[in-house]
Order: C-alpha cells, then sequence, then structure tokens
C-alpha cells in the first residue's frame, strides 16, 4: 500500500484482497478521509498482479451507518462545491477488478452508495438498507438516486428516497440490490468463499465481462453490443483464451494467468 491507512484495515488471502472500514466507535460513518482512503487502497489492490478480487466489509456493528454528519453540518453551497468531494467516488467506476460487497447491520446514506458501486453485493439476513438524507433537508449526492433508479425503477426509487425508509436485506434481495443472504457468523466466511472461486476464472474475460455490463447500463442496446463484439474479439489475444479452448478440447482444467 502506498501509505499506512488509519480508518481502514487491509490485507490478502492468496488473490483475495479484503477492504475493512475500521471506524467502529462511530458505526464506520464515512469521512472525507475514510473515502480517500478506500480509494486509495482499491487502486492499489486493482494494479496489483497477484490480486484477482477485492472485498468491501465493515468492523463492528455494522457495514457504516453512513456519511459523517460532524463533517458537513455547517457547511455552504459554495463550500461543498469547491470541495468536490465526490470526485473521489467517481475513481470507483475506473476499478477494474470485481469488487464484492459484504454487508452486515445496517448500510445507510453514504454507505448504501458505497455498497451500490460494488459489482456484487451479500448481505445478511437481518441487514437493512436506506437513504435517509431526506430526513436530514438534503438528497444522496455520491449517486445515490442514480444507481438505486437504475437497479429497482423510478417509482419504487422515489417511494424510498422521498421517505428514507429502511429497506430489509429480504427487500432489497427481491428487487435485486443484493445477489445473496447469509446468516450473519456466515458472511464473511461464504463471501470470501465466493470470492476465491471467482478468482479462478479468466481475469481477463472477468474484467471485459465487467467493463461490458457497466457499458451496457448507460448505453443503447446496439452500442452496448457493439462494446461487447470489441471485447468478445480482443480476448481471442490472450494468452487464457488459448488455454481455457485447448483444456476444453483436452479435457482438463484451464490453467488461467491473466495474460
Amino acid at each position: 500500500m502506498s501509505k499506512s491507512p488509519c480508518f481502514i484495515e487491509t490485507r490478502t488471502e492468496g488473490p483475495v484482497a479484503f477492504i475493512e472500514l475500521n471506524r467502529p466507535e462511530v458505526l464506520n460513518a464515512l469521512n472525507r478521509g475514510m473515502v480517500a482512503e478506500i480509494l486509495g487502497a482499491m487502486e492499489d489492490f486493482d494494479k496489483a498482479n497477484d490480486v484477482r478480487v477485492i472485498v468491501l466489509s465493515g468492523k463492528g456493528r455494522c457495514f457504516a451507518a453512513g456519511a459523517d454528519i460532524d463533517e458537513m453540518a455547517a457547511a455552504e453551497s459554495i463550500e461543498m462545491e469547491l470541495l468536490n468531494q465526490f470526485t473521489d467516488w467517481d475513481r470507483l467506476s475506473w476499478i477494474k477488478k470485481p469488487i464484492i460487497g459484504a454487508v452486515h447491520g445496517f448500510a445507510l446514506g453514504g454507505a448504501f452508495e458505497l455498497a451500490l458501486c460494488c459489482d456484487l453485493l451479500f448481505a445478511t439476513e437481518d441487514a437493512e438498507f436506506g437513504f435517509p438524507e431526506v430526513l436530514l433537508g438534503v438528497m444522496p449526492g455520491a449517486g445515490g438516486t442514480v444507481r438505486l433508479t437504475k437497479l429497482v425503477g423510478k417509482t419504487k426509487a422515489m417511494e424510498w428516497l422521498f421517505t428514507g425508509k429502511r429497506i430489509s436485506a429480504k427487500e432489497a434481495s427481491d428487487f435485486g440490490i443484493v445477489n445473496k443472504l447469509f446468516a450473519r457468523e456466515a458472511l464473511m466466511e461464504e463471501t470470501a468463499r465466493y470470492a476465491r472461486e471467482l478468482a479462478k476464472m479468466p481475469p481477463l474475460s472477468v474484467r471485459f465481462i465487467k467493463e461490458s455490463v457497466l457499458k451496457a447500463i448507460d448505453a443503447s442496446i446496439y452500442e452496448g453490443m457493439q462494446f461487447e463484439r470489441k471485447n468478445f474479439s480482443l480476448l481471442f489475444s490472450s494468452e487464457d483464451q488459448k488455454e481455457g479452448m485447448k483444456a476444453f478440447i483436452e479435457k482438463r482444467k484451464a490453467q488461467f494467468k491473466g495474460r
């Protein structure tokens, strides 16, 4: 890592990197320093040749309570504009490797926005999500209205955003926000198990699939398909494509190297 973090803890276990939010005394409230550290760690792991999957979780009672309100309560509009703090969040979209979020307790406000930036989201059966910003006289500012609407549609997003209503883990699963639900004691074990399996996949294929899916969210069907076809063709220059197809023909397990 580029420097010792203060608000997060990081580690690697083989090809899986773990980032854990570490301000449990304030329920992992996201201040600007923590967000900067998360992004720095993500970028470092994205560049690391021996890392293939990144897991994001929180220490203590919950994933994260949301943004650090003390940090912004007295701010004025021009001050917030000049801070340009959400530019850091844009960097999450540049991470090429798959990110798995593991949520326990609750993920509210900015923490829900952070969870929505993950490519896959696992949660405990008692987890809760929500955007309570409206109850504070504001609204989501790090992509919450956009990402939630694209996931669940306009009317449901409006309902949750207008009221600040908590979203149960089951409801989040039913609406496709969460991929899998686990008992609390099993969350990290099951997330790590899934991450290890994902890490066995050919890294370039996973990277191009992620790029193509994210492109499809914002592009027309035609544009998305053109992007997909170019990525499909590019993979035929990779060693992993040759290895994968050769292993299939020879009826053996492929050994992917990410080249």
